[in-house]
């Protein structure tokens, strides 16, 4: 049976680049547009023309650029904004209008200064005017989880008849938990007429770290459009991650039966050039493209790593296109990881050779934290000259105990946690 698909809005480029510290150059945002095309996502969200004149040249530049994907360009219920939309997807191949207003009373008073009716009437006239220039709109109810219900169906409904292709749903500030975000889904597509005509979309934010967990309850409620960026990047705590939601899905097909268009290989280069033309790293045990995400250094996971990597691995470094040097000598390993990096020198050694080598390595560790290949080599030498093996500066004297070299610590004292 055919899966459903799950179209992936990649908003990296949108709402990743609002986020202090990662601004964009026009011809940086073509650069990772074009990376985003390889990397398969369905819509790429270009930028917000009445920003400035760089967001709209962006838009521009990546609609004559990158013809596969859908390009989307955001846009206020104003028609300035939604005139500036209009010019800057025209050269697109094809050009969807995302136009949004907010729902919610506490925006509608205090953001807004209008009422709900004029909200109602704002926003049908903003998806009348785009659907008059392009065949695909979009709409977005900012702060749509914490709108009323009553009201938000009301709302979309009316921009559902008005033209409207996308209902997005946004969790705006990360309120929700995963159980409100399902049923939130499921009661709206029941509730409002002709829901099966459009397509439901969810962007979710990570204020309270949920932001992945609630995209993927929000396919469960019928959500067929997620927005996501890489790297996770975007307003206060980020968006939902992309590389998090795509693997996910992948990894738990028994959960979760649904397929995307993404390259998974491409998802470690796309980590990279954001990093690098942003300047802004990925903390280190970031899923999927953190430093550590495929790494070991626990004696008792680098053991079963060995022997078989499912054993701590529910998927691979390169199915995601990273390198995989899985074994990172440190205070925490144990000598089968010991005797395998040195067999990856081209150092062989076995018995009382091999419980020097460890031990002189262990010394070090608790001092450098992490060995190089260069510790291995130079301690590996001084072995086998029978020479004081080197230490670092301030490094102590090492005594394993008996437990470390026998039976019961073939794998380490790293635990198995």
């Amino acid at each position: 049976m055919a899966q459903e698909q799950v179209r992936i809005f990649d908003t990296t480029l949108r709402d990743g680049e609002q986020a202090p510290g990662f601004s964009l150059r026009p011809s940086e945002k073509l650069l990772l547009a074009r990376q985003l095309d390889a990397l398969g996502v369905d819509i790429i969200e270009a930028g917000f023309p009445i920003a400035s004149l760089a967001d709209a040249e962006a838009v521009r530049d990546i609609s004559l650029a990158v013809r596969r994907p859908i390009i989307a360009c955001l846009a206020r219920c104003h028609r300035a904004d939604l005139e500036k939309a209009v010019e800057a997807i025209k050269p697109a191949a094809r050009g969807r209008i995302h136009t949004f207003i907010a729902t919610s009373d506490l925006h509608l008073a205090v953001k807004l200064r209008m009422t709900r009716e004029q909200c109602l009437e704002t926003a049908v006239e903003a998806v009348r005017f785009a659907r008059h220039h392009v065949a695909d709109v979009q709409f977005s109810a900012e702060d749509a989880t914490r709108s009323d219900m009553d009201f938000l169906c009301r709302v979309i409904e009316a921009v559902i008849k008005a033209g409207a292709t996308t209902i997005n749903l946004p969790d705006t500030v990360g309120y929700s938990t995963p159980d409100e975000t399902y049923e939130f889904f499921k009661t709206i597509s029941e509730r409002v007429p002709h829901s099966d005509a459009v397509v439901f979309s969810a962007h979710c934010h990570d204020d309270l770290g949920l932001a992945v967990a609630n995209t993927l309850a929000a396919i469960r409620g019928g959500a067929r459009q997620v927005e996501c960026t890489v790297n996770g990047i975007g307003e206060r705590a980020g968006n939902a991650a992309i590389e998090e939601i795509v693997m996910a899905i992948r990894v738990r097909q028994d959960r979760m039966p649904f397929d995307t268009n993404i390259d998974a290989r491409q998802i470690y280069a796309s980590s990279e050039m954001l990093t690098r033309l942003t300047g802004q790293g990925v903390q280190v045990n970031k899923a999927i493209v953190g430093r550590n995400a495929f790494a070991h250094e626990a004696g008792i996971h680098q053991d079963g790593m060995l022997k078989d990597r499912r054993t701590y691995e529910i998927m691979r470094a390169e199915d995601v296109g990273a390198p995989w040097n899985p074994m990172v000598l440190g205070k925490h390993s144990g000598r089968h990881a010991v005797q395998k990096r040195c067999a990856d020198l081209g150092i062989a050694v076995e018995g009382v050779e091999l419980i020097d080598v460890y031990r002189a390595l262990m010394a070090i560790a608790d001092d450098r934290k992490v060995l190089t290949d260069e510790d291995v080599r130079a301690v590996a030498a001084s072995v086998r000259a029978g020479a004081e093996p080197p230490k670092t500066a301030g490094a102590k004297t090492f005594e394993a105990p008996a437990a470390a070299v026998g039976a019961t610590h073939e794998s380490g004292y790293g635990h198995g946690v």
